[in-house]
Parts: structure tokens; C-alpha cells; sequence
């Protein structure tokens, strides 16, 4: 059987997004799964795109998802370099072999000149083809002009894709592009293709696309009698109303932004494995290892995956319950309340015990625990908000919290059993309902939207700071 190679090939040109992750990520469980070498390479040969950090951006994005690579930056190997800017001298030694096959020529044009061609071509209303206009002696390549592929016999194309299945495409797709350009750095459509070839790379699995231009690699390959790998494009991933591909203004962020929002790496390989992948069933949460077990190029959909951040938020909050206190314990470390800083250990994962099965972020941890650290602001506007709690007048509202701070002060045993035991007694005394009497002293207790359990929240908070914060609410009403 033939050893898999897969890669993952980014451009430093800006932030990581969640379709450059899926992109990574496809490439990457087949390669798992099959035993086999993933590859990361980075193509920066577009220089006037190129930003500063954007490759150290893309390799911590990649560790921090836990996509390790077999060779590339920061590991090395035998079929490096792995930046397409170090490869200048083989890319150049691959266009001699066109050039003396008579496949590649000087471009003698200038941009003027060519634009000139498109316009004729448009008045004309013909497709615009470079090789109509084609130069007949051009002059011999120095390196300076661009350098392009001459294609010799335009022809139809038919190839497999994993994903998409049959396809075809005829000669009108197929024209003299660039090969290398003027500042003698190649193109992707020459470089990717010389690159795989001498890195082995069995499998190249990209974004949608690239799919009109696979006739060209077709052709190319043909020319430099190189076998084609397999060649598989994924899905687009779709902006929430699914009626596009998905972009900045759709309101995607970064997977950086995600990872400091508190997303774990878990939650978010899942979450873009699921986007135009199923193995069948109706299982939604896959761990690492099931996703590599079950990963089939086979099983991924052809149209597009829509984006949903709120089931990606769902799906993190169920990755943060599966966690042990522990593992959550030393997640969080950087978003703990201010208030928490001179907080013990012990009290601090109690405090986070309480509120995990209600995270669906980390960043959420300080909205969730401050009132566990600090004395918390009154909030009116969280009783008149309430849809129960408003029909209330505020000496009802007063007489409730009296009568709570009555029974809990005389409350003997402080433990989160005998608190609801009392929290009961007050039901039968008040004649109250728990979502009207509950409510009221929650947030007399927290000021806070959300909370625990009521009587994990007061064994927490404790006896003294319980009854004092019920006497500043009625202070306050």
C-alpha cells in the first residue's frame, strides 16, 4: 500500500480562520488514521501579502489544536526547506526542463499590453485567452520577465475527486499562465505542483475553490511527467444564512479570537470536523481519537456547511463539562475575576465546581464567580427585569427577603441539604412559587444574571455573607 502523505500548505498573509483550520485539519486525520506523514509547508512566495508574525500565528494556532506535523517549520526534514522563499533555485531548475521541452516562454508583454488583449477580447464578446496571443519569438528567459506555461495541445480533462466525484472540463479552461513571476518568485499553480512532487505528498486536500484551476495542474502535471496525487476539494464553509461562502463580515473571527473568547481545542476541531463531515450517525461530540478512527474523505458532503457559532458555543460547553476539575482548574487560570487573585485554591475549585456545567466559554468565568470574590454592586434592574419578580410590589419583594434572612439566620447546620431544606420551609411559609421566591433571593445574593443551584450557591458564599447581603437588599428596597 502506498505510505499517505497530506499536507497543509497556509500563506502567512493574515490571521488563521476557522476554513484554513478545516483545511489543516481533513489532511491531517487521514493522515493519522492511515499511519502516515503529515507535512506542513508554508507558501509565502506572494511577498506584497506577506504579514509580519502571520507564520508564528499559523504554527502556535496549529500546536495549540494539537495539528502536529511529521516535517515543516520547527521540525524539519529530509524534503526541506519548507518555505516555497527558500526554494527559489529548484523551482527554477524544474521551469528550465519546460523551457527546453519548448513549454514555457518569456512573457514579452507588459500589464498595459495584456489589458489591451482582454478589452479586444470583451469587445469581441470572446472569452479572453492568453494564448491567442501568444508571442511568436519570444525572447530567451532571463529572469526578469515572467515566465509561462505554454500549453501545447488543449484538450478535455477528466479526473476523480474523492469528495466531488467524476469531473470534467473541456480546453476552454486551459491557458498560458504564469509560472514564475517577475520577481523571480513562482506562482502557487507551478510551485505547489513541483513541491508535492518532490515531498512525496500522496493526497492534496483543499478548499472548493481551487477547483476550476485543477485542469490547468492537470495539464501542467501532463507536461512535467509527474503521476498526479490524489486530488480532493473540500466544501466551502457558508456564512449563517448559508447562502454564501463565509467572510470576514459575516462576523467570523479569528480561531486566535476563539481561543482567547475561551473556546477550547477540542470543542473547535470537533465543531469544523462536523462542518461537511458526518460518519453516518447521529453522534455530534468526537473526540480526537474518534475523529481520526472515523475520518473518511469518502463521507464528506459536496455542498457547503453552514457556520454556526451558537452551535459551536453549545458544542464547547459540552466539552467543558466532560473535563475534570482539575483539567478545567488549570484551563482557566487566566480568567479568573480580578477579585479572585488572593483567593486560595481549594475555595477557588469549589467556586469553579459550581459553575462548570453552566460555562459554555472560559472568558465567562468572571460574569459567572465574581460575586464569590467581592462584594457585588446592587442591580435593581435585574428584579424589575424579571417577568415574575416585577408584578411585585417592593414591599412584597421586602417582606420575601425579611422573611428569608429570618429563617436562614435561624438555620443551625450551614450545608447545601439544610439550606434547601429552609429554602423549602419558606415556600410553604410565603405560599410563594420556587421561580418567584428562589429568584428573588439569587439575585439579592449575586446581582448576577446567572447563577448555580441556589443552595450550593449560599453554602458556597457562606452564612455570615448570605445574611448580609439579604439585609443590604432590603436596605435597598
Amino acid at each position: 500500500m502506498t505510505h499517505i502523505r497530506t499536507r497543509f500548505a497556509p500563506s502567512p498573509t493574515g490571521y488563521i480562520h476557522v476554513g484554513n483550520v478545516r483545511a489543516a485539519l481533513f489532511p491531517w486525520l487521514l493522515a493519522k488514521q492511515q499511519q502516515g506523514d503529515f507535512i506542513l509547508r508554508i507558501e509565502d512566495t506572494d511577498q506584497a501579502r506577506f504579514v509580519e508574525g502571520a507564520t508564528d500565528l499559523i504554527l502556535d494556532t496549529l500546536e495549540w489544536l494539537g495539528l502536529d506535523w511529521n516535517e515543516g517549520p520547527r521540525m524539519g526534514g529530509e524534503y526541506g526547506p519548507y518555505f516555497q522563499t527558500q526554494r527559489r533555485e529548484l523551482y527554477k531548475e524544474w521551469a528550465q526542463k519546460l523551457i527546453d521541452k519548448g513549454l514555457a516562454y518569456a512573457d514579452p508583454y507588459t500589464p498595459e499590453e495584456v489589458q489591451g488583449f482582454r478589452e479586444e477580447a470583451k469587445a469581441l464578446k470572446k472569452p479572453f485567452l492568453y494564448r491567442n496571443h501568444r508571442p511568436v519569438n519570444p525572447p530567451a528567459w532571463d529572469g526578469t520577465q515572467p515566465l509561462r506555461f505554454k500549453v501545447e495541445t488543449p484538450k478535455r480533462y477528466v479526473w476523480n475527486d474523492p469528495v466531488m466525484g467524476e469531473l470534467s472540463a473541456g480546453e476552454e479552461v486551459l491557458d498560458d499562465f504564469i509560472l514564475i513571476k517577475g520577481d523571480g518568485l513562482p506562482t502557487y499553480n507551478f510551485a505547489h505542483i513541483v513541491d508535492d512532487y518532490l515531498m512525496n505528498v500522496t493526497h492534496v486536500i483543499r478548499g472548493l475553490e481551487y477547483i476550476s484551476s485543477i485542469p490547468r495542474y492537470l495539464s501542467l502535471y501532463e507536461a512535467l511527467e509527474i503521476e498526479p496525487p490524489v486530488l480532493a476539494c473540500l466544501p466551502h464553509i457558508m456564512a449563517p444564512d448559508g447562502k454564501k461562502k463565509l467572510g470576514k463580515r459575516d462576523g467570523a473571527k479569528s480561531v486566535t479570537d476563539y481561543r482567547t473568547d475561551g473556546i477550547l481545542p477540542e470543542a473547535m476541531l470537533n465543531f469544523l470536523a462536523s462542518m461537511g463531515w458526518n460518519d453516518g450517525t447521529e453522534q455530534e461530540i468526537f473526540s480526537r481519537e474518534e475523529l481520526i478512527e472515523k475520518f473518511s474523505l469518502e463521507r464528506v458532503q459536496r455542498s457547503g456547511a453552514r457556520f454556526d457559532e451558537q452551535r459551536l458555543l453549545w458544542m464547547n460547553g459540552q466539552w467543558i463539562r466532560r473535563l475534570s476539575l482539575d483539567d478545567l482548574y488549570a484551563r482557566v487560570e487566566k480568567y479568573w475575576p480580578a477579585s479572585a487573585e488572593s483567593a486560595d485554591e481549594s475555595y477557588k475549585k469549589q467556586v469553579l465546581g459550581l459553575v462548570q456545567d453552566r460555562l459554555k466559554t472560559l472568558a465567562e468565568l468572571p460574569m459567572m464567580t465574581n460575586y464569590f470574590f467581592a462584594e457585588p454592586t446592587v442591580a435593581m434592574e435585574l428584579i424589575t427585569s424579571n417577568k415574575q419578580l416585577k408584578k411585585l410590589s417592593k414591599d412584597e419583594q421586602k417582606t420575601l427577603l425579611q422573611t428569608a434572612h429570618e429563617q436562614l439566620a435561624n438555620t443551625k447546620m450551614w450545608d447545601a441539604e439544610t439550606i434547601q431544606s429552609t429554602l423549602n420551609t419558606m415556600l410553604e411559609i410565603t405560599g410563594q412559587k420556587p421561580g418567584i421566591l428562589f429568584s428573588l433571593i439569587r439575585i439579592a445574593t449575586t446581582w448576577a444574571p446567572f447563577s448555580p443551584q441556589l443552595n450550593d450557591t449560599l453554602a458556597l458564599l457562606g452564612k455570615k455573607i448570605t445574611l448580609q447581603r439579604l439585609q443590604t437588599a432590603i436596605d435597598a428596597l
